[in-house]
């Protein structure tokens, strides 16, 4: 049954005027879809997203961004099995779709639970320290992210149609952007399907999400400098698609995770017998053969000591022989098919081109298929002199086709890693540190990301090509320079950072947060007495003082055990270039800090959970007296119960000289 998909444009689903264009299945080549987006208003489109989506996801905070996010994948999971039905007809196997279905909306999972943990509950996220421009402290400068008021215009490839949509996504709906999503049309009827998902939850505000089913039309033409491009596919497409002028005119964020030869290092120690070189094997092989080899970070390039290629090259040749390919709806069948059939006959124009300087040694391209299907085997190649064999370091056989090939020594195993110039991924089978230390120094300036596989990570690792939403994933060169994930610094690339310059009352004011040099305010109620909503950043509890005797400090040492010289032996603590005697505890400082602000009974403050930034700036010795001033900083709520309270709080001796300085985290009800 063919399905006529639907554009989502300006709030409502649109069907295409004309210009229909076929979807074929990858397993019968019978139409599944068809496709177009004739008749959209694509400048409408971008102005309902800026004027509708942009500002309803602006007026939210992080963490109402990030409970949005979680609703999201939710409703991904609870009609995931609508998705797997339809991705059997890309080829995907079961593990496959889990990668793309259920990995997708574990992004978005991820960057919910981030926005909550790490991001303020607020609209405007600070950035570093405060900079003091002036001496007596009336100037200051604070770096801050706000989002950016345009819109995202994703481009996706056909590999991963729900995971390459939502790994975007995550960052940008978090970042308070809204996004334009335009999926490949080789698999878009299973974007659609996810899409629509996401619509019918309810959960998102007009305008946040748009799609367009077929060709982008004048889009471009409708870009300004509020709005960002990221694209996943071919690193040809890439390049034609930033040099459209709009992109060079107004400065159009272009990020780009392009094609790449990916290369896998098996180490000098990882020889026959020992479980790096069972791992390497197995790795190799499962790069290749799932999603049928139609992954951006698929391992292309195998690299082996010259002494172990034909072990290798043995051992892999066997492992491949276990892959039964077939109709992945089919029982025992472990590889499905190629996307379509044009996508296999491409990668076997290349595997034609790759074969005059690299034979193949495993498989045959040219084997006959049921003339319906994209079937296709798993292809190995070898080049037993790689550095004169260009073509493996610049053609990519989009599919289950990967070269195996030598090296000398680890300078030259580096040097050939770097020779694709620039990948996603590269991966080392090692148990040696100094062999991973070496590497990373000599290699890691054109990867995005090494993963360090051996025996000890072997369980829980997620191997060589699993991007993860907390990690980067991009990568320099060939590999486009973008970095579509990588945790809060993909929410921040979708966010502008501005230099603010100001007194510190009025910048505190604005961001909602105590900066050095405010104005303090000091109340008639200890501000352990307040709940999270009366707190309000600056409000500050000036403490008493009390004396450090030589007593507090041997009592400390003597129930603590910590008897460090400094604060027990006078002669060495006189000898020191820092003490010039002996002093007290850092930790003591910390102790009777608490002591002096602390209000016991229970209230609205319940628990301490932490310390950040603590330093020591000032010893103290005995006969010094310490006081604490402790200021609301800021606050976010966490939960409908409880949120955060951060305390700037300043240690101080009787010649008011700064000696301890740290933020205090507690839990307060709200």
């Amino acid at each position: 049954m063919t399905t006529f998909l639907e554009n989502y444009a300006e709030g409502r689903w649109v069907k295409s005027a004309g210009g229909l264009s076929p979807i074929h299945s990858a397993l019968t080549g019978d139409v599944v879809a068809e496709t177009g987006s004739d008749g959209l208003d694509f400048g409408g489109m971008a102005e309902h997203a800026r004027r509708k989506g942009g500002k309803a996801l602006r007026a939210m905070t992080f963490h109402e961004r990030a409970v949005m996010l979680k609703a999201l994948g939710q409703a991904i999971m609870e009609r995931k099995e609508e998705l797997y039905d339809l991705s059997w007809d890309t080829g995907a196997t079961r593990t496959d779709s889990w990668i793309d279905i259920e990995g997708g909306a574990g992004t978005l999972f991820s960057y919910a639970s981030k926005g909550r943990r790490e991001l303020p509950n607020d609209r405007i996220l600070l950035d570093g320290d405060t900079e003091v421009l002036a001496r007596d402290g009336t100037f200051i400068g604070q770096h801050v992210y706000t989002s950016m008021q345009g819109f995202a215009l994703h481009i996706n490839a056909f590999n991963f149609p729900v995971w390459g949509m939502l790994e975007k996504l995550g960052p940008t709906l978090l970042a308070g952007v809204p996004a334009i999503v335009k999926p490949a049309s080789a698999t878009a009827y299973v974007a659609e399907a996810a899409f629509r998902i996401m619509i019918e939850s309810g959960v998102l505000p007009e305008g946040a999400l748009q799609f367009i089913a077929g060709m982008p039309g004048d889009l471009f033409d409708h870009l300004t400098g509020q709005d960002s491009v990221a694209f996943t596919g071919s690193a040809n497409t890439a390049a034609k698609l930033q040099q459209v002028p709009v992109i060079a005119r107004e400065a159009v964020r272009f990020t780009a995770e392009r094609d790449s030869l990916n290369a896998s290092i098996l180490a000098p120690d990882a020889a026959p017998g020992t479980p790096e070189f069972d791992l390497f094997v197995k790795e190799v092989a499962r790069e290749m053969t799932v999603k049928a080899g139609q992954k951006c970070t698929a391992i292309r390039r195998a690299l082996v000591p010259a002494g172990l290629i034909d072990a290798v090259q043995e051992a892999l040749s066997a492992r491949l022989a276990k892959t039964v390919v077939g109709d992945p709806r089919t029982e025992g069948v472990t590889m499905g098919a190629l996307v379509s059939r044009a996508q296999r006959d491409d990668v076997r124009a290349k595997i034609a081109e790759l074969s005059a300087v690299a034979p193949v040694v495993y498989g045959d391209p040219n084997a006959a298929d049921d003339g319906k299907g994209a079937f296709f085997a798993p292809v190995l190649m070898r080049t037993d002199d790689p550095w004169k064999a260009d073509a493996i370091h610049e053609v990519e056989a989009f599919g289950p086709v990967a070269t195996l090939m030598p090296y000398a020594d680890l300078a030259d195993a580096a040097a050939l890693a770097n020779h694709g110039k620039g990948s996603l991924a590269v991966s080392v089978f090692t148990h040696d540190g100094a062999t991973a230390r070496e590497l990373l120094l000599e290699s890691g300036a054109f990867h995005g990301r090494m993963a360090f596989l051996n025996r000890e990570s072997a369980k829980s690792s997620t191997g060589h090509g699993s991007p993860l939403p907390v990690l980067v994933h991009g990568g320099p060169g060939r590999a486009g320079g973008g970095e579509e994930m990588g945790g809060i610094r993909g929410v921040k690339h979708y966010m502008q950072r501005t230099a603010l310059q100001g007194d510190p009352g009025l910048l505190s004011k604005a961001l909602g947060e105590y900066l050095p040099g405010a104005p303090m305010q000091e109340g008639p109620v200890h501000p352990f007495r307040l709940r999270l909503g009366e707190l309000e950043p600056g409000y500050t509890l000036k403490t008493g003082s009390r004396t450090i005797t030589l007593e507090d400090i041997e009592h400390f040492a003597a129930f603590t055990g910590d008897n460090f010289y400094a604060h027990m032996d006078e002669e060495a603590a006189k000898a020191s270039p820092i003490f010039g005697g002996r002093v007290a505890h850092g930790y003591l400082i910390l102790s009777f800090a608490a002591g002096l602000f602390v209000d016991a009974p229970p209230g609205p403050v319940l628990a301490n959970y932490g310390l950040e930034h603590l330093r020591f700036v000032k010893p103290m010795k005995p006969g010094d007296s310490m006081k604490v001033s402790l200021t609301v900083k800021s606050k976010s709520q966490r939960s409908p119960e409880m949120g955060e309270a951060r305390w700037a709080v300043r240690v101080t001796n009787q010649d008011d000289e700064l000696c301890a300085t740290y933020d205090l985290l507690t839990m307060n009800a709200v």
